[in-house]
């Protein structure tokens, strides 16, 4: 490439369009012919020229700098190409690494929260198996003192959850479903992270499911408490009533022991006592069955003792037991009961258990009913208009054996109740006191 100025042409050239002009120097003769027109670029090369234009030779020009720059880049690429490929690999391995040990970091996290909540889970399931059993033996414990008549409340609460014993609580929702889905481990592992460590929501729900485990806890005890106070108050009104009815027998002369009762039997099945170890409510309910039994024991007793009242309502006593003047006589004489005032057909109860033994009329008693407690203990109910059982008939307390009436050896209509103690009359108010004394008991 050159810019524009003349070239050497060759030797041995003749032109001879111009043999005839006139004589002129070889300079001149060179500047006329090489001679550039209008900006042309001329290239000359062993003896050879090219002419080329403005817009030509910039083209070529700009075509040689991008084919120069081509060259440099493409050996500079294969030059550093290696050392270009080593940084980008490792930049690739550091973070891929970078990568690996955050999603190894994510995973340990995954399985220290999923252990956690397993564990959360499985104390969970612990307290509420505890809490079921509990609440089995308080239901226990409620079905013996009901057996034994004693209110102490029902538990509620989780037996609801009974037909959820297949399914036990998840610490999921704060409603006690006691349902822990199968596949619960899937289902942990897939929580997001930060989800379960911070939700707050998730934290409430299981801080709710620990106080409602806590309030079922604290219900229990309660139940727990109430039946424990009511076993209590039973072992003391059972020794309350045997204290007041083993008063009133001991003053009436009536030896418990020796208290033949009708009507029962059966082998003997010696008791056991609470093993070793056993509960207090266990070795509590033991002492209420005995002192129950005792109780019952004088309560039976007492059944054939005649301490209640012949007629209903108050009682008017119009002649008493011992010694008065005959009403018609006018002279001294022993009155073997005592006389009460009634109104004709008015109903007469027995006054304890027994067997009719007299049913008819007998001399100055009229129409007279005998009945024979047993243990030496007879009654006797005279002048009556009107005879309601049979010799032979057991009756129980308070049965109608007949009418009030004014047979026999009498003034009026009245009836005559009297007491004896192995054959021998006592004073029927004895008896009668001692009915006032044990009030309900009777």
């Amino acid at each position: 490439m050159s810019h524009p100025s003349l070239a050497s042409r060759p030797r041995g050239v003749h032109h001879p369009a111009h043999a005839h002009a006139s004589p002129q120097t070889a300079a001149s003769v060179s500047r006329a012919l090489h001679r550039p027109r209008g900006g042309d670029y001329t290239f000359a090369h062993a003896g050879r020229q090219v002419r080329l234009g403005p817009v030509a030779f910039w083209i070529a020009v700009g075509t040689l700098v991008i084919m120069g720059a081509w060259t440099i880049g493409t050996g500079t690429y294969f030059a550093f190409r290696e050392s270009v490929l080593t940084r980008l690999m490792g930049h690739q391995a550091q973070m891929q690494y970078a990568y690996e040990d955050r999603i190894a970091e994510l995973r340990a996290q995954v399985d220290r929260i999923t252990s956690r909540q397993l564990l959360d889970q499985e104390q969970f399931e612990h307290k509420l198996d505890a809490l079921l059993k509990r609440q089995a033996v308080l239901e226990n414990r409620a079905s013996a003192l009901s057996a034994d008549g004693l209110t102490t409340g029902t538990v509620h609460g989780l037996r609801g959850t009974e037909a959820s014993r297949q399914s036990k609580a998840s610490p999921i929702s704060d409603t006690v479903m006691f349902m822990a889905p199968p596949d619960r481990e899937a289902r942990l592992a897939s929580r997001d992270v930060q989800t379960a460590t911070n939700d707050p929501l998730q934290s409430a729900k299981t801080g709710s499911l620990d106080g409602i485990l806590d309030r079922v806890s604290r219900s229990l005890d309660k139940i727990e408490q109430r039946q424990n106070a009511a076993l209590a108050q039973a072992e003391e009104r059972a020794g309350t009533k045997m204290a007041r009815v083993k008063t009133v027998l001991d003053d009436l002369g009536v030896n418990i022991h020796k208290v033949t009762l009708r009507g029962v039997g059966g082998p003997f099945v010696p008791l056991k006592a609470p093993r070793a170890g056993a509960s207090e409510f266990d070795r509590e309910l033991y002492h209420v069955a005995i002192a129950r039994a005792e109780a019952d024991r004088y309560q039976q007793a007492l059944s054939t003792v005649p301490v209640r009242k012949p007629l209903p309502g108050e009682l008017e006593m119009t002649s008493p037991f011992g010694v008065r003047m005959d009403p018609f006589l006018d002279r001294p004489s022993m009155h073997p009961g005592v006389d009460l005032r009634g109104e004709i057909g008015e109903p007469v109860h027995a006054t304890a258990n027994g067997r009719v033994t007299v049913a008819g009329r007998d001399g100055g008693y009229g129409n007279m009913v005998e009945i024979n407690h047993g243990n030496g203990l007879t009654t006797r109910y005279g002048h009556l208009s009107e005879i309601d059982v049979k010799v032979g008939q057991e009756v129980r307390a308070g049965q109608v054996v007949g009418k009030v009436g004014s047979t026999g050896r009498s003034t009026g209509p009245h009836l005559h109740y009297e007491c004896r103690v192995n054959g021998e009359v006592v004073d029927p108010q004895k008896f009668l006191r001692a009915g006032v004394r044990l009030g309900g008991l009777i």
